[in-house]
């Protein structure tokens, strides 16, 4: 028999997302085949510690590592492949990717500078934008520029490198939008005053290297909440997810279409989800997030769930996705 692929699994991190990574991290660890992979868990603590620990998620722990550390690339190493199960900022923003590539490592996900751009919703509007990809219209704000808001009321204030909605409000006069700004700044230096899109919001998953699949879309419907804030992504009961949309067929394969695009004008790999707005028959990409939510009931899951691939499918192919991007970047001359 083949020895089994040492598989570690990294959760929790620094950012706001923390719990949120803990419990697609909890799925993760449930759902991987146990003939198929030896499986380690590190625990990225809220203070930027990691405890590596056993496959189980039990809270016994191996070692303690500040990062960076010299030793942390070498524990990294002797595992086969890393699956960062990390949202946000010093973990989907190509800082661990970048750990892991000194360490040698094959990682389930984008890449160093596909994760960077794509964290940041600024950047990737523009490389979409470049590419005459329909984007939603946004102004960014430093510290201390002034207020600019050119279009209108409501519209959506947000930090421009955060994900599930933290720090994101909607404001629909200039006292809210002043308390949006000042919320937003909390958490990034960079802030995005972003158009309203009256229009059906709707996310496709993404899975593959150089020649990604798009999974069914599927439309998100808020339930007792006027948008999709954090509440209605988390709480139970909080948002519907239909899937197919209530969608010509034509739409459907555009905004397939769309998100396979954006993935490959962003160099992604691996897997990620990208969230649009269809209205009057037009498709808008709002943002691609490359290490989307990752529970078995989570959006990404959920869509490729019902395009024919079960949640523990997905793990493996995303595994062997890794695999692949590493042996063949093993070919490379430096």
């Amino acid at each position: 028999m083949s020895r089994r692929l040492r598989v570690a699994v990294l959760a929790g991190g620094r950012s706001s997302e923390h719990d949120i990574s803990l419990a697609s991290a909890r799925s993760v660890l449930e759902s991987l085949d146990a003939q198929l992979y030896d499986v380690v868990t590190v625990a990225i603590g809220r203070d930027g510690r990691w405890e590596l620990g056993t496959g189980d998620g039990s809270s016994s722990v191996a070692e303690t590592l500040p990062v960076p550390a010299e030793n942390a690339p070498a524990a990294l190493g002797a595992v086969d492949v890393v699956l960062p199960i990390l949202h946000g900022p010093f973990g989907e923003d190509g800082t661990v990717q970048g750990l892991l590539e000194l360490a040698d490592v094959a990682y389930v996900g984008a890449g160093v500078a596909a994760s960077a751009v794509c964290m940041d919703k600024d950047l990737f509007k523009r490389v979409l934008r470049g590419s005459n990809i329909r984007v939603a219209r946004s102004v960014p704000l430093r510290p201390r520029d002034p207020i600019d808001n050119p279009f209108g009321f409501p519209v959506f204030v947000k930090p421009a490198r955060l994900g599930s909605s933290v720090g994101i409000t909607k404001a629909h006069d200039e006292d809210e939008l002043r308390f949006g700004v000042d919320m937003a700044f909390a958490h990034d230096e960079k802030v995005l005053i972003e158009e309203f899109i009256d229009g059906m919001e709707v996310e496709v998953g993404v899975l593959g290297n150089f020649d990604p699949i798009a999974s069914l879309p599927g439309a998100i419907v808020p339930l007792g909440h006027e948008w999709y804030d954090y509440s209605s992504k988390y709480d139970e009961g909080g948002m519907e997810l239909v899937i197919p949309p209530d969608l010509p067929e034509e739409t459907i394969a555009r905004v397939q279409e769309v998100a396979v695009d954006a993935f490959r004008l962003t160099e992604c790999e691996g897997m990620a989800r990208v969230d649009c707005f269809v209205a009057d028959g037009e498709v808008t990409v709002n943002e691609l997030n490359t290490i989307p939510g990752f529970t078995a009931t989570s959006v990404y899951a959920k869509l490729f769930e019902a395009s024919g691939i079960p949640y523990e499918e997905l793990l493996q192919r995303l595994i062997e996705l890794a695999v692949e991007r590493r042996d063949r970047r093993a070919k490379l001359r430096y």
